[in-house]
Order: C-alpha cells, then structure tokens, then sequence
C-alpha cells in the first residue's frame, strides 16, 4: 500500500514506512531500550540515527548500546558486537539489567495482540502440543514484558493478529485487565503504546487498548475492520503527522544498507 501526503512538496511512502517512522519517533534520547528483532529494530533503529543519538540499544545476545549501520539480521549479527558500548554474557543482560528495572522501554513485535494487549508468538489453532501453527516462541520477550518500566510493540494490523483473545499468552500485557499485572507482583507498567501501520492504540484505564491516532489517508472504519474485537476510539482521536523527508531518507539508508 503506499499513500500520498502533500508536505512542502509530494512524498511518497508505504503504510510500513509510516508505521517504522512513527514508531520511532515515540523513543526519546538518553531512553534505554531492550529491542527485538524486525520491525522494533528498525524503529529503534531509526530513532538512533535521527531525532535520538543518545538512545542505547540493549539485544538479547548482551550487547549494550549497539549502534549499527545497518539493520541486524538477527541478536546474532556481528555488527551488534562490533559497535555495542559493551558485550555481556546473556545471564548478565537479563540478572542485572533487565530484571532490576534498569531498562525503560520494551520494544517487541506480535504475531497475535488482543485488546489487553496480551503477545502471542508461540502457537495459532488447535491446542499447545497440536497447534495449527507453531511460532518461534518466546525468547527473552516473556522477561522484556515483565520487567521494563514500559512496552511498546509494533506490529501490522488485521483480523489475523488483532484477535479478541490471544490463543495463547507468550507475552503478559494487561492480562484480563488493569491490575492484573500488579496482582502478579511484575515490576514494569506493560504495553502503554501500540504502533500499526494503520494507526496507534494506547491503553485506557481499564487496560484495553484504544484507537488514539489514525495515520494519514486511514479511516477509523477501515482499522476497525482489521481488529478482532469492538475497538472504541478515543474522545481526542489525532492523526499522525506525515512522514518528513529527512525521516525518510534515513530509513531507507538503513534499509539499503542491510
């Protein structure tokens, strides 16, 4: 899909490309960010080499403040290592920093998200040991959604991986509601953002996730559409600003770069 905003002049870009800028643009400089692979490395990614120099990205491999120039093909590409601050064993990453509380932001992907904002990326169908699909499975993000002071996830949008209820939960993120994860002793605040390449949806007080942003060119109806549950709009509904050329160029030269 790519969409048309006038700007100072015509920009072109792809509803991927919305979704990546906008992502970014939600980390701050100086923030410390336990990043995933796909989608929130390429927003964090970005986030670094634009608007947030000072950002540190932390991988689960133990690679403190990496600041690739292209984007890493996996927690195992040599460029994390070659250009982290620090590399620490993985025991170390998830014992002393992340389980501490000493990583502000969780930034992970989705194969299934329901309304609490619960992850799934372990089975779809069927049941655990006979499931329809069978998903790479958890890795440290079970840690990541526990632990830090926030989790941000970025994910495509539709009936597919925005579901009523997750099949099953990989990730917590509000459980069946707000205060569950306080009941459950966990130190983090849970997903407070969700970026799609149709818009965005942040909690409410009762921890469901609600539609706050439309993307340029998107309409309420459509994202409805591509949600598995009754999704309610938010009173102060705003559409994300456009993408800006410098945003842009500096994707792509990641992009080009990998």
């Amino acid at each position: 899909m790519t969409i048309t905003e006038m700007t100072d002049e015509a920009t072109e870009y792809t509803s991927d490309e919305m979704m990546s800028i906008a992502a970014a643009r939600a980390l701050s400089d100086g923030k410390r960010c336990f990043v995933g692979i796909g989608l929130p490395s390429t927003a964090a990614n970005l986030a670094r080499t634009t608007h947030a120099p000072g950002l540190v990205l932390i991988y689960e491999s133990g690679t403190l403040g990496s600041k690739p120039g292209r984007l890493p093909a996996s927690i195992g590409d040599g460029i994390l290592a070659e250009t982290a601050d620090a590399v620490i064993s993985v025991p170390e990453v998830f014992n002393y920093w992340l389980q501490p509380g000493r990583i502000d932001i969780g930034f992970l992907g989705a194969a299934q998200l329901d309304k609490f904002g619960n992850i799934n990326t372990t089975v779809i169908g069927g049941d655990y040991a006979h499931p329809k699909v069978r998903l790479p499975g958890a890795g440290g993000a079970p840690e990541i959604a526990a632990s830090c002071g926030e989790v941000f996830v970025v994910v495509r949008q539709s009936r597919r991986s925005f579901v009523e209820r997750v099949d099953f939960i990989t990730s917590l993120g509000h459980g069946s509601g707000a205060g569950e994860r306080s009941r459950l002793g966990l130190r983090g605040a849970g997903p407070t953002l969700v970026i799609t390449d149709l818009g965005v949806l942040r909690p409410d007080e009762t921890g469901e996730l609600v539609l706050s942003a439309l993307h340029p060119g998107v309409s309420i109806e459509q994202v409805r559409a591509a949600t598995g549950w009754q999704l309610r709009v938010a009173d102060d509904l705003v559409t994300t600003e456009p993408p800006g050329a410098a945003e842009l160029t500096a994707l792509r030269a990641l992009k080009a770069a990998s």
